[in-house]
């Protein structure tokens, strides 16, 4: 008899589509937190591949702050029209006119906190029970202790002392009501995993993480994109540099680095030599040093 061999790609998509199969298994009504990144790109990518030849059973959900880099839009719905599913978008603008949240003031403000109300609301609004995010162990300290399936409480909030033990690959989705569960099942992966994974499959991804020529400025050690939201201090200057991005968040945070990949191969080797972690130019992890933590213990991503 013959002995089948995974490598450690295959491995590492095995296990994640295990996970995804639990999410639909245990859960009434589960989606997948989509923002046009690579990570939810790939989750999605993971899904066909788990339900294969029937659609992804999941809709895909965005919480949109209105800050958004406008090529991460465009490619969020045309993924949403070659593949055919339901998409909901939470709306921190809505959020902002009705209220529920205060507009941050200054020239490091940002919406990112703000997206922590819109997605509850969200969730609450479409009664949804589990929420699939592309959150790895590798990116930041906090999502470091996260489990396969992360438990909310009746207000959304994460208690990182007060997780389901995850042994046998046995899953625990119960819940009461008005709880719900956060489900991350690229959280063994890596930032080269992801990019290795990506190349292997030859998975479209928006143009922002190939190197391009854009305005930028100079800010707390990084390449701040130029846009419409950006306020600039007297003494900064736009340039016109050569870089790209290796996470996507909202335009006024995320960090450019300067760089010459410009193909999936290029940013594997890249991606190689990296002893930052990809989210070391993301402003918001930068107000202090337990800035992920607490805003997921409040209900973040």
């Amino acid at each position: 008899m013959s002995t089948y061999y995974l490598n450690y790609l295959e491995e590492l998509e095995s296990e994640a589509i295990f996970i995804l199969r639990e999410v639909w298994a245990q859960f009434q009504n589960p989606v997948i937190l989509f923002s046009g990144g690579k990570d939810s790109i790939l989750v999605t990518h993971l899904a066909k591949k788990a339900f294969h030849p029937a659609k992804i059973p999941f809709a895909l959900m965005h919480v949109d702050t209105g800050h958004n880099f406008p090529e991460a839009i465009q490619f969020r719905d045309d993924i949403v029209e070659k593949l055919g599913v339901k998409l909901i978008v939470g709306s921190v603008q809505k959020s902002i006119d009705t209220g529920r949240v205060a507009e941050e003031r200054g020239k490091n403000a940002t919406r990112n906190a703000l997206q922590i109300t819109t997605l509850l609301d969200t969730i609450e609004e479409h009664k949804i029970d589990c929420a699939i995010g592309g959150g790895r162990r590798d990116e930041e300290k906090a999502r470091a202790k996260e489990r396969f399936f992360s438990h909310r409480d009746e207000f959304g909030q994460w208690d990182p002392k007060n997780q389901r033990p995850e042994l046998w690959n046995l899953l625990n989705g119960k819940y009461f009501e008005g709880e719900h569960f956060r489900a991350f099942p690229i959280s063994n992966w890596t930032e080269m995993d992801v990019w290795n994974y990506l190349a292997k499959e030859n998975i479209e991804i928006p143009s922002l993480y190939l190197a391009h020529e854009r305005e930028v400025v100079k800010r707390n050690g990084s390449w701040i994109p130029n846009s419409d939201h950006l306020i600039l201090e007297p003494r900064e200057e736009i340039l016109t540099k050569r870089i790209r991005f290796r996470t996507l968040g909202d335009i006024t945070i995320t960090g450019g680095i300067e760089s010459d990949a410009d193909t999936m191969e290029k940013i594997v080797e890249e991606v190689s030599t990296m002893r930052e972690t990809e989210r070391g130019n993301r402003s918001d992890d930068k107000r202090s040093e337990t800035a992920m933590e607490d805003r997921k213990k409040d209900g973040y991503f």
